[in-house]
This record gives C-alpha cells, sequence and structure tokens, in this order.
C-alpha cells in the first residue's frame, strides 16, 4: 500500500511542476492552483508513505523517479531537449534507486 500511496506522490509532485512551468510564475490562474492542489497532494501523500516506508527510501524513489518523469514530460509536451549526458544521468539515477531497493538492507520495513 505505501508503495502504491508514494506513486500518487510521485505523479501529482509531476503534474505541479509541468503546471508550474505552465502558469509562468504564478500570474496564471487555472495553472497555479492546479500547482498548488497538485503539491499538496503530493506532500500529503508523502507524509503517509513514511508511515510503511523508511524516509530515506521513501523520498530516494520519490526525488529519483520525479526527476526522470518531470525531464520525461517536459520533453514530450514542452519542447525540452534531452541530450545523451541527460539521459545517462537519469539512467545512473535510476539504477541507484534500484540498487538502494533491491540490495540495501536500509530498504527493510
Amino acid at each position: 500500500m505505501g508503495y502504491g500511496i508514494l506513486g500518487i506522490a510521485i505523479i501529482a509532485e509531476v503534474i505541479g511542476t509541468s503546471f508550474m512551468k505552465q502558469s509562468e510564475g504564478f500570474t496564471r490562474l487555472i495553472p497555479s492552483l492546479v500547482t498548488g492542489a497538485a503539491y499538496l497532494i503530493a506532500f500529503y501523500c508523502l507524509s503517509l508513505t513514511l508511515k510503511t516506508i523508511p524516509t530515506g527510501i521513501a523520498y530516494a524513489i520519490w526525488s529519483g523517479t520525479g526527476i526522470v518523469l518531470i525531464s520525461a514530460a517536459a520533453w514530450a509536451f514542452q519542447g525540452q531537449k534531452l541530450d545523451v549526458p541527460a539521459i545517462a544521468g537519469m539512467a545512473l539515477i535510476i539504477s541507484g534507486v534500484l540498487v538502494m531497493n533491491v540490495f540495501s538492507n536500509s530498504a527493510a520495513h
């Protein structure tokens, strides 16, 4: 259950960050409201996951996955270019999160 709620937190954070770009410095009402609501959902769900997932693990997954998904969303919807070093860096982030979850005893509940 904790990982499912963490997934919601990640998706909400990606939506919030994507709409933050659309808000143009919080000068546009609807994107600004979506940003605020998405971040409230993201942080609430993240706080719920900390009941069952260790803080360092939850945050590593949340931030690492968020970085990759936000970059992918910016590429797909906002015209951001991703070069080989950027893609390699994201692959390293994913690898780090996987190593923490698969091989580290820190992930034990």
